[in-house]
């Protein structure tokens, strides 16, 4: 058996590392629009130095474990981007924003089918790989998910805003101003559902039940 000891840290390290390529796609997908920002602030590198956010990569990740809660959420610190850079003025920032949780699916999928044509007979001999390969899909699918929602300052935001009509600009000051709220009521009293879609996609991408 693997010790909870060693899970724990193994999750914190995909979390850290899923983060930084949810940023590292961010950052180079602006760059391919023309935005050379985060190119010249030394941001598009795989250095977790250079991406750590102290809260969001650490202090809430360890207090979430603490606490016993099932999901483990985190970010890292945000890549410099000017939009004002674009080619693409009308769509760039929808293209910057989904690249983050696209790069996160991507993982989630990647790791997913190694773990479902994964010989049984690897799985059955070495118990550590089926429960790595499980919290890699697990914890992208997480992340994925909880940037897509379209609430500030997650990546969901940005798409919504982008279509939103001048009209319902009350709409947006709203979540702008109780968004914070909003995800916290949504990440203390969401369990059930997050665990539900999680564990719906997890099967599908996998072919195994989420156990984690």
């Amino acid at each position: 058996m693997v010790s909870t000891v060693v899970i724990t840290i193994f999750s914190l390290i995909i979390l850290l590392f899923s983060v930084i390529a949810h940023e590292l796609a961010h950052g180079y997908v602006a760059y391919s629009l023309g935005d050379p920002t985060a190119k010249y602030e030394g941001r598009l590198t795989l250095n977790p130095l250079k991406h750590l956010d102290p809260f969001g990569s650490i202090i809430l990740p360890l207090l979430l474990f603490i606490a016993g809660s099932p999901f483990l959420f985190g970010w890292a610190k945000p890549v410099p981007i000017n939009p004002y850079n674009f080619r693409d003025k009308k769509y760039g920032e929808i293209k910057v924003s989904i690249a983050g949780p696209a790069s996160n699916i991507l993982l989630a999928v990647i790791f997913g089918l190694i773990l479902r044509y994964i010989p049984n007979e690897i799985i059955l001999n070495n118990q550590g790989i089926e429960i790595a390969l499980g919290y890699i899909v697990a914890i992208n699918i997480w992340l994925a998910l909880f940037n897509l929602i379209p609430i500030p300052p997650l990546d969901g935001s940005w798409v919504l805003f982008s279509f939103l009509p001048d009209s319902m600009q009350n709409v947006k000051i709203f979540l702008k101003q109780y968004g914070i709220v909003i995800l916290v009521l949504l990440i203390l009293f969401g369990g059930s559902a997050w665990f539900t879609i999680t564990s719906i996609l997890f099967q599908l991408i996998t072919g195994h039940m989420l156990t984690l």
